[in-house]
């Protein structure tokens, strides 16, 4: 990546995080507890939130990072009270108490890294961790603490911003870039390119040839993968040997984040500057789920991993929307802090 593609990018990530001292109503990470459904974790323009009672209240975590903002979070599903939180200049920070103290795990990141996009754990291995950044992959194989480059074979470009795993093999992996789709199948060895049907040939050579925001893969058929970028959705049966455009019905080119429903693969939803939209037939066609969203600018989005039925979406503007029917309808979620307790009564 040039620097002066670098510098615009960055840019476009610092005017979107810029706030104003105020509680955020941009949403820009979200993430579920594996195992209970009443702990959700997001991050703001501004802080940290926690809520231990399904979104009733919230509290505010003392997250230790100084004034980096926090782009990226991750639970690890292995053990939920390690979080790990990918910032704006200052790399990765983990907590391993759900978020109440957090300490550096920059080895081998800091002197390189200026943006965590995503984090993706192992399945297996509860020691490796994959991170997707602004110049390129990391891995650790210690739970975080040292961090190696994983890039060879991407030549063309290093800002990655999504990454999926293969969930039967995982030293397959899908690389999101600002110049498409990469892929390993020897756990990140080695990277090649597979924009076959993305880019047209005349653009290949563009740092910036399609911005890949969004990846997930169908657990059920290993190949199926799809793709949400800044012009399209796609998707490839054959393990992006081959994309093809699946649009019909989708309102805006612009997709910031796609889920894909565990239980029922055919089941997608993505989020654009349109509100969400939702497929049933594997992204065949798009019908628009936006009844009671305030906002349509859709930032970030995850899934209830332990109910597919509960949807989250987070918006530029007007916080956290919550769907407990698959997208049907949307509530409103303020980031209320919890009631402070009254101090004891004297008595005489």
């Amino acid at each position: 990546m040039t620097c002066a593609v670098r510098a615009l990018a960055l840019c476009s990530v610092l005017l979107s995080v810029t706030a104003c001292g105020k509680q955020s109503d941009t949403i820009v990470a979200i993430a579920p507890h594996p195992r209970n459904p009443d702990i959700l974790y997001v991050a703001t323009n501004e802080s940290l939130y926690k809520t231990r009672d399904g979104g009733a209240t919230w509290s505010k975590m003392t997250t230790d990072l100084s004034s980096f903002r926090v782009l990226a979070l991750g639970v690890d599903p292995h053990s939920p009270a390690n979080i790990l939180a990918g910032t704006m200049g200052d790399a990765v920070y983990k907590s391993p108490d759900g978020g109440q103290s957090w300490t550096p795990h920059n080895g081998g990141l800091k002197e390189h890294i200026s943006v965590v996009n995503q984090f993706v754990f192992h399945p297996t291995d509860p020691d490796t961790i994959y991170v997707a950044t602004t110049v390129g992959i990391f891995r650790s194989k210690d739970g975080g603490r040292l961090w190696e480059e994983r890039m060879y074979g991407m030549k063309e470009v290093h800002y990655v911003v999504t990454l999926a795993m293969d969930p039967h093999n995982p030293d397959v992996m899908y690389a999101g870039t600002t110049g498409g789709v990469y892929k390993t199948t020897d756990g990140t060895k080695h990277w090649d390119r597979v924009n076959n049907g993305l880019i047209p040939k005349e653009k290949l050579d563009s740092a910036m040839a399609l911005g890949v925001n969004s990846l997930v893969t169908d657990p059920t058929k290993p190949g199926t993968v799809y793709a949400g970028t800044t012009n399209g959705l796609f998707k490839t049966t054959d393990a992006a040997a081959s994309w093809r455009r699946i649009e019909n019905g989708l309102t805006d080119s612009y997709v910031s984040a796609l889920l894909i429903d565990p239980t029922n693969p055919t089941i997608l939803y993505a989020g654009t500057r349109k509100g969400v939209h939702k497929t049933t037939d594997g992204g065949e066609t798009w019908v628009p789920s936006n009844e009671g969203l305030t906002t349509l600018n859709i930032r970030a989005m995850a899934l209830s991993l332990l109910n597919p039925q509960i949807v989250y979406a987070g918006t530029n503007g007007s916080g956290l929307f919550r769907s407990t029917d698959g997208a049907k309808t949307w509530v409103h979620v303020p980031l209320t802090p919890a009631p402070k307790a009254s101090p004891p009564a004297h008595t005489v």
